[in-house]
């Protein structure tokens, strides 16, 4: 599971900002600069295989731990219905220290999930695996979409035409 924030429009990424210049020369000033119409947290769930559940925060609501709980009552729907032998030890989740992820309340309901969490190490890097396989296409589809429901339906059915290898990178650390 990640989240990601999807702008209505994708703000220059460091990547496209490079530039060579000469020593000693001044960086060239950016005299417009367009800010976004607003933006989507979107939370996907996924394995090796596909995604699972993909949730769009409503517009002026903020992602906590009664939110999160939700989701992860949706996610426990969700794998009943999955092959039986697939999940028969549980779901392991690998989390930040989102304010979210760390409530009692979260750890209360992933404990009677059957499901384990794994901290991050404290030295790691604070990029995913799936902000470097899975999370540029999925931004790049969105860049031209100024309307929040576009933005859901656009990033729906990029993720839906994804290949099994897209998540298969995106699982791997």
């Amino acid at each position: 599971m990640n989240e990601v924030w999807l702008y209505h429009y994708d703000p220059e990424t460091k990547q496209q900002s490079v530039e060579w210049r000469h020593i000693g020369s001044l960086r060239p000033k950016n005299l417009l600069v367009q800010k976004s119409n607003g933006k989507v947290l979107a939370s996907i769930f996924w394995d090796q295989d596909g995604i699972f559940l993909s949730d769009y925060l409503p517009k002026g609501q903020t992602i906590n731990a009664e939110y999160y709980l939700f989701l992860l009552v949706q996610l426990k729907d969700i794998l009943k219905e999955k092959p039986c032998g697939k999940f028969t030890k549980g779901v392991l989740f690998l989390h930040d220290n989102a304010p979210a992820h760390q409530a009692l309340a979260t750890q209360s309901q992933l404990a009677y999930l059957g499901s384990q969490c794994f901290d991050r190490p404290p030295y790691s890097s604070d990029l995913a695996p799936s902000d470097y396989h899975l999370f540029p296409g999925l931004k790049k589809t969105i860049e031209s979409s100024p309307l929040f429901v576009e933005v859901i339906t656009v990033a729906a059915t990029w993720l839906d035409g994804q290949l099994s290898d897209s998540f298969l990178m995106a699982c791997k650390s």
